[in-house]
């Protein structure tokens, strides 16, 4: 799963595709398959790449 994730910067915009009462979050940043982000819902969540494969939001 840390494939898809690799491509994360920061400022990019995610979901958390099993949680998505968190909101839409910001990357913060993505060292080492950890990645941070600030979810308006919940704060900053560090997550584990290998485990989940956040979804990258685009603005239409």
């Amino acid at each position: 799963m840390d494939d898809m994730n690799a491509i994360l910067e920061p400022g990019m915009r995610v979901e958390h595709p099993q949680n998505p009462d968190w909101g839409v979050g910001q990357v913060q940043s993505n060292v080492a398959g950890k990645i941070t982000v600030n979810f308006p819902e919940v704060g900053k969540v560090v997550i584990d790449g290998a485990r989940i494969a956040l979804l990258p939001v685009t603005d239409p």
